[in-house]
């Protein structure tokens, strides 16, 4: 009878351990679904807990220990109420993600105080102070839901997908092209390459089945060849 019941304990412990992440073919998985390996950062502001990284009330930044310059990232997030964070990218590690790479909102724009001040390159999905998303709040699920997002990044395109809606495509380039929306130096924004990070401020915000598929370095096209002057015709010489 002990027997039995150790190999029942055995086998429940085993179904409430959480699964390995699985991931689409192209994809390879960020995070393992246990632990931080594979990241760096502010690994005590957050936390492993029921098999998705959570930011906790001392949440900073959390970074991808490996750089990436054109992806698909795919992921699925968690709101409490009126909660703040993001998704930096091409990134350094240090200084504010938002400008010294470039940041995606993640955020709880619906909620009541955000009402009235909030920015419009503020909202879900936006480029913070660059390119504002469009219909984040009616796409988003209720707080305490799970949603799923892709952030695709591509040379200088960028295109946000959330809950299968598509709330920001944009040229970065003419984004940028008469200045940023916030009125500061984002220098980030032109960087090629850098970290993946979530982005805390202190509020509870869960990530989990994060995934993400490499893409090729964007070509640029020769520039066309200087045309040359045809050659001077050549006078043949008078023979005696």
């Amino acid at each position: 009878m002990l027997i039995a019941c150790s190999s029942l304990l055995s086998a429940l412990m085993v179904l409430t351990t959480a699964a390995p992440p699985t991931t689409e073919v192209g994809f390879v998985s960020l995070f393992n679904g246990t632990d931080l390996g594979g990241w760096t950062g502010d690994t005590t502001g957050y936390s492993v807990e029921s098999g998705s990284i959570t930011c906790g009330p001392k949440g900073n930044d959390l970074y991808t220990t490996g750089d990436y310059a054109n992806f698909v990232l795919r992921f699925r997030f968690k709101l409490s109420a009126g909660a703040n964070n993001g998704i930096g990218v091409r990134a350094p590690g240090t200084g504010d993600a938002a400008y010294e790479g470039m940041e995606f909102q993640i955020l709880d724009d619906a909620n009541e105080k955000y009402k009235g001040w909030l920015k419009n390159w503020q909202h879900h999905g936006s480029v913070y102070g660059i390119a504002p998303s469009k219909g984040a709040a009616e796409a988003m699920h209720p707080v305490g839901e799970w949603n799923d997002e892709e952030i695709v990044l591509d040379g200088r395109h960028a295109k946000v997908t959330l809950n299968n809606k598509v709330i920001l495509d944009v040229d970065l380039d003419a984004a940028l092209k008469s200045g940023t929306l916030s009125g500061k130096e984002h220098p980030g924004a032109r960087r090629a390459n850098g970290k993946i990070g979530f982005l805390g401020h202190g509020d509870h915000v869960e990530y989990r089945d994060i995934r993400i598929q490499t893409l090729p370095a964007a070509v640029v096209p020769a520039a066309p060849a200087t045309p040359t002057a045809p050659a001077a015709p050549v006078t043949p010489k008078k023979t005696s």
